[in-house]
């Protein structure tokens, strides 16, 4: 049994590795930090060193993150956890990230477009567990009986991405 938890623990290292790779180069161009700043202060708030990395990761980002993912491709950074709570928090709070729970009821983070996530579709992977932002809007909000008032329509699709099923292999 406890070789099995270090295989998969391994597996899940080196994917985590491999995504954060392919990450973590492109995060901080001039034009996307103005971007991230400008973004942060329209909210009325201050554009922290903090605020806008993880606002600049999640925003190249291929699908939506686990604070210990954000976490593990700021390392460098010296982020501290409680600062990255209080970050992410913060940032969904202000509508600049959304946060949704995975299959494993794990919270993963991604970052909000402009004037966007009223309405918005998530793919879910039952097998790795990665949330995927859709360019597709759910369906239309059903009849609500009287003194119902909607503020939010979600769509969550589940199966298995791309890189499970072995398509991008």
């Amino acid at each position: 049994m406890h070789l099995q938890q270090y295989c998969i623990g391994l597996w899940l290292a080196l994917k985590m590795a491999t995504m954060m790779t392919a990450v973590t180069p492109s995060v901080e161009t001039p034009a996307e930090t103005e971007s991230v700043v400008l973004l942060i202060r329209r909210t009325g708030s201050r554009a922290t060193p903090a605020r806008v990395r993880v606002l600049q990761l999640l925003r190249v980002a291929p699908a939506a993150l686990t604070r210990h993912e954000i976490e593990q491709a700021l390392a460098d950074q010296a982020l501290d956890r409680v600062t990255l709570y209080r970050v992410l928090e913060w940032l969904v709070e202000s509508g600049l990230a959304h946060r949704s729970a995975d299959a494993q009821g794990v919270f993963r983070f991604s970052a909000a477009a402009a004037g966007e996530h009223a309405a918005h579709t998530h793919f879910r992977c039952e097998d790795c567990g990665r949330v995927f932002c859709l360019d597709a809007a759910p369906p239309a909000a059903p009849n609500l009986p009287e003194g119902f008032s909607l503020s939010r329509i979600e769509l969550d699709l589940r199966g298995r991405c791309a890189e499970c099923t072995g398509a991008c292999r």
